[in-house]
């Protein structure tokens, strides 16, 4: 039997005339990771806020469990939240402010010295209890309010995009490193970023978020291989739309007349006006796949670990990678192609929303 640790029914939160998020359910797993994902003013944030009891829903239940703790403060929820601004007492030792919260509740003083120096170990700070945060790295400093956090031992542990303030090595590290530690104690992390790689190498769940709605939730490979809709292809990763007509039981026919090829079950019920969806990656020069577009190069950009081509088709641009340092320049004529296995389908009325 699958447990649930946050359960979110029929959720609204309005500011004034503004609807941040609108009437949202959602079931999170205990024991995973999940992501929150979207742009700028899609809600995410202002979920996480009403989970960790920053904000109060202006309609719909909150669960903890099987407790209701809508209208609950922060403090009588059994969660803590990371922010990004670490929040750290500057005139505490490292130590004493991970032990903050064991202090407050009373843990006598041997217990609290073992809780909090295997915390220190689990987040890699084996031996720096004594320093205080103006002497540690921006990402040390997470790392202590992780600790801080999950000393306490919460039910949930909430992510206000704590990585936003590090550099992009310091990032990349500490995205395994939040992977690691959530593996190795167990807890339910939910975790807010606009970060799609971010959230890609993190997350066992990403919550797609797009205008205070559930765009799609699954696994990252499953977002990733057959997105449900257009502003899922797009938001997450690079995607080729190619509009066209559904033709056939597995058959649409593009804008120019020529027919491509998808597996069965990728129309899942389409009909009339659709765009065939095809992953850079995915896209090969030459080749034998089923699916066949003859173009121009217009763009190359070497970038290391592959070499990215913009190629003008019949049915508009298409980006192509390729792994390397590719041999074809622009001006080139040349035949692209791709399986229908690779291909997915989505509708041009949700891609056409804003």
């Amino acid at each position: 039997m699958t447990v649930h640790d946050v359960r979110l029914e029929n959720v609204t939160k309005q500011f004034a005339e503004v609807t941040a998020v609108d009437d949202m359910s959602l079931d999170v797993e205990s024991g995973k990771f999940y992501a929150f994902l979207g742009p700028s003013g899609c809600g995410k944030t202002t979920t996480l806020r009403m989970i960790g009891g920053f904000e109060e829903p202006t309609e719909g239940t909150i669960y903890l469990g099987d407790r209701t703790v809508t209208g609950l403060p922060p403090y009588k929820r059994d969660v803590n939240t990371v922010f990004q601004s670490y929040a750290l007492f500057p005139h505490l030792t490292v130590f004493e402010n991970v032990a903050f919260g064991l202090r407050r509740r009373g843990v006598k003083k041997q217990l609290l010295r073992g809780q909090v120096d295997e915390m220190l170990r689990i987040v890699g700070l084996e031996g720096y209890g004594g320093r205080r945060p103006k002497q540690l790295s921006g990402g040390q400093q997470q790392r202590v309010a992780l600790a801080r956090a999950l000393v306490n031992r919460p039910r949930v542990l909430l992510l206000d995009e704590p990585l936003g303030a590090l550099d992009l090595k310091l990032r990349k590290e500490m995205q395994l490193e939040l992977k690691r530690i959530q593996h190795e104690m167990g807890f339910t992390f939910i975790h807010v970023t606009h970060d799609q790689e971010e959230a890609m190498t993190m997350a066992d769940r990403i919550v797609v978020m797009n205008r205070g709605r559930i765009e799609q939730l699954g696994d990252p490979a499953e977002l990733y291989e057959r997105p449900r809709t257009a502003f899922v292809a797009s938001f997450l990763g690079v995607s080729n739309l190619l509009p066209g007509v559904v033709a056939g039981p597995e058959l649409v026919r593009l804008e120019s007349g020529q027919e491509l090829r998808v597996a069965a079950g990728v129309l899942n019920g389409h009909t009339g006006a659709v765009s065939v969806g095809i992953r850079p990656e995915k896209v090969r020069i030459g080749g034998d796949g089923a699916n066949r577009l003859a173009g121009q190069i217009v763009e190359r950009a070497y970038v290391g670990v592959s070499t990215q081509y913009v190629v003008k088709t019949d049915v508009g641009q298409v980006s192509v990678y390729v792994q390397g340092a590719g041999a074809h320049v622009p001006g080139e004529q040349l035949q692209l192609s791709f399986d229908p296995e690779s291909a997915f389908v989505v509708s041009r009325s949700e891609e056409d929303r804003p």
